[in-house]
């Protein structure tokens, strides 16, 4: 079952805290003090958590042929716009505009989650995490991580699994 803040049981959660819940799927919240001068949320996260890097998974959205689609790679590594471009069907893929993706998502940069988005867009899974029982993902704000399964969020984001990750 979900740990929960007393904030978050008043305010109902993130809208992927939301998501989770209503999908009745297993998760665990974990939330940090978020350093504005830390220069990577998502190593930020595994070192705050004591979690291996390559379990925590950050969420970008990148813009493929003119459609935006979210990536879900290890904070280890970096995104490989071409690897993410084919495993969509597409040719070309650039990263969206910051402002264009918070918009759409409804959430900041920095706590973009493949969870709870505003407008759903196509999401691509780095395989690596099936690698791993549980992996880690923003839950919707900077400073608030949710572990739960690989299976589990690629059902409820309809991803597709693809190595679109590099060291």
């Amino acid at each position: 079952m979900a740990k929960k803040s007393k904030k978050q049981q008043q305010s109902g959660g993130t809208p992927a805290t939301v998501a989770l819940t209503a999908a009745g799927v297993a998760y665990t919240t974990h939330s940090y003090e978020h350093d504005p001068a830390h220069p990577s949320y998502g190593e930020e996260a595994a070192e705050a958590m004591g979690v291996s890097p390559d379990r925590v998974f950050k969420t970008l959205v990148a813009d493929v042929d003119g459609n935006l689609t979210v990536a879900v790679v290890p904070v280890a590594g970096q995104l490989d716009l071409k690897a993410l471009a084919s495993a969509v069907g597409g040719k070309r893929a650039t990263m969206a505009d910051p402002a264009l993706a918070e918009r759409t998502t409804g959430y900041v940069r920095g706590g973009i989650s493949p969870l709870g988005q505003r407008k759903k867009l196509p999401t691509v899974l780095d395989e690596s995490a099936c690698a791993h029982p549980t992996i880690c993902v923003s839950a919707g704000r900077r400073g608030l991580e949710v572990e739960l399964s690989p299976d589990d969020l690629t059902k409820l984001t309809n991803a597709t699994l693809a190595p679109i990750g590099r060291a």
